[in-house]
């Protein structure tokens, strides 16, 4: 509201200034994890993600010169520039979108279901704008107009009351018994010695070794293993042994070469019998983290010496079979996009695995983030999540994106349970992102709208009637001086 009141009556520079300013401050305080990369990541980072904001606000402003102004236009461009942002350039950022400020209210979770994220994101931006026409018109004495505005906000709060009490609940389609190993307790890097003995693994595996009785899915998260399983004894014996012993299905995560030169983020599936089940490459890659965009431009930064060589990226979707149900796999930074885990549902899984590695960003927010990431994924898809984090925090998301189940960070420990697979399929699932194409409608509606006021304007002015009375031969009316 501060800045939606801020850019009001603005030009379209100063707004885009304001809302360039608004942006630093929300990414700086939302993300402040980014530090840990240096000043070379976080200052393109911030002056990036703001001037999507910047363009947000000089186009509400454009048009507001047209005469077109209304908080469900602020929210369709709001939402179109979310949608922009969340795709470009170089796979886009999803990380801060509105709508996962609601991970923990079940009503908004719902809306969720219905529209997906973006949804959620327009309803609270179109709420806060019709909040602050009610307390300008209160200001400024115009109480009729006050009416209007409370009377939206109260349809949406009617409405969202309504999604959720008329919201229906996953079906269960099977259970399945799992076990997370969360085996990084270093809230540093390690050391070369640490390395050497191959502290990860070893880790993992002492952990797993204190399993008891069978389990359907045991999953050893994001870099827990440090070779690629399918050429490395070691590793491969110990996966194998795990999966013997408690008749389960293993998934473990490595670095893998790709048939290129390159590398593969790389989730390896062990069946029950041991026998290799399935692979599944990440497919949606960290940009400046795991591949390095205009790389040849760039050499002059020696900070990106640290990505020597990029990650290739997968192609086919992360789906196993698995005790007869079918599971999605997405890695780390691909659970922000939801119509990547869309995707999967539609092709069938009933429940989402996230493997992930959040240990560089140390006991920041990051970790916490990542799971109200997932609560919303869950209620978008309405499937459980399982996310497995190698060093925090790990939790068990059920299908509606309640947390039943959460560790701490840096806490060697394993997160073990029962939770039911789910079908069906929810409106988002069905149709998508449909609250960014209608933003584009509304947005396409009013620039249409303001070209048309322009020209009525014109038309209709005295110097235009002048002229037009000149072309048809009559004399000029000649305006009275005012006295």
């Amino acid at each position: 509201m501060p800045l939606l009141w801020a850019w009001r009556d603005q030009s379209p520079r100063s707004a885009a200034g304001l809302a360039f300013t608004g942006g630093l401050a929300y990414y700086a305080l939302l993300t402040p994890w980014i530090w840990y990369f240096g000043a070379i990541a976080i200052v393109p980072y911030l002056i990036a993600m703001s001037l999507y904001w910047a363009a947000g606000g000089a186009s509400v402003a454009a048009i507001a010169r047209s005469g077109v102004r209304s908080p469900w236009l602020t929210a369709g461009i709001w939402v179109a520039g979310e949608a922009v942002m969340s795709r470009w350039p170089f796979g886009g950022f999803s990380w801060g979108e509105v709508g996962y400020a609601f991970h923990d209210l079940p009503t908004m979770r719902s809306v969720a279901a219905l529209g997906g994220v973006p949804l959620a994101s327009f309803l609270a931006v179109a709420f806060s704008g019709l909040l602050l026409d009610a307390a300008i018109a209160g200001r400024s004495g115009a109480r009729r107009s006050i009416v209007m505005p409370l009377a939206l906000c109260a349809a949406i709060l009617v409405g969202v009351s309504g999604v959720h009490a008329l919201r229906v609940h996953p079906s269960p389609v099977g259970n399945l018994r799992f076990a997370l190993i969360q085996g990084n307790d270093r809230n540093r890097d390690l050391t070369d010695e640490e390395t050497r003995d191959r502290y990860l693994p070893k880790s993992h595996f002492d952990i797993a070794a204190s399993l008891e009785g069978s389990y359907d899915l045991v999953v050893f998260p994001e870099s827990s293993m440090d070779a690629d399983p399918r050429g490395d004894s070691y590793l491969s014996e110990n996966l194998v042994a795990v999966a013997r012993r408690h008749n389960t299905a293993v998934l473990a995560n490595a670095v893998a070469e790709a048939p290129d030169g390159r590398r593969l983020n790389l989730n390896v599936l062990y069946g029950p019998d041991g026998s290799l089940a399935g692979t599944y490459a990440k497919r949606h890659l960290v940009p400046y983290g795991e591949w390095v965009p205009l790389r040849d431009r760039l050499r002059w930064i020696k900070e990106l010496d640290q990505i020597p060589r990029d990650f290739a990226p997968g192609h086919d979707p992360g789906l196993f079979d698995v005790a007869g149900l079918r599971v999605g796999s997405v890695i780390c930074f691909e659970s922000a996009f939801g119509p990547q885990v869309r995707g999967l549902i539609r092709r069938g899984a009933q429940l989402i695995v996230v493997s992930t590695n959040n240990r560089s960003y140390r006991r920041s927010a990051n970790s916490a983030q990542h799971v109200a990431i997932g609560q919303m994924r869950a209620a978008e898809t309405g499937r459980p999540v399982l996310q497995a984090s190698i060093s925090g925090i790990s939790a068990v998301i059920d299908a509606n994106g309640d947390i039943v189940s959460s560790t701490g960070l840096f806490d060697r420990t394993v997160l073990t349970g029962t939770l039911f697979a789910t079908g069906g399929r929810t409106i988002y699932v069905r149709f998508g992102d449909w609250a960014v194409t209608g933003s584009i409608l509304i947005i396409a509606a009013s620039l249409l709208w303001g070209v048309a006021r322009r020209r009525r304007r014109s038309v209709d002015s005295p110097e235009v009637a002048r002229r037009r009375e000149a072309a048809a031969g009559e004399p000029p009316r000649v305006q009275p001086e005012s006295r």
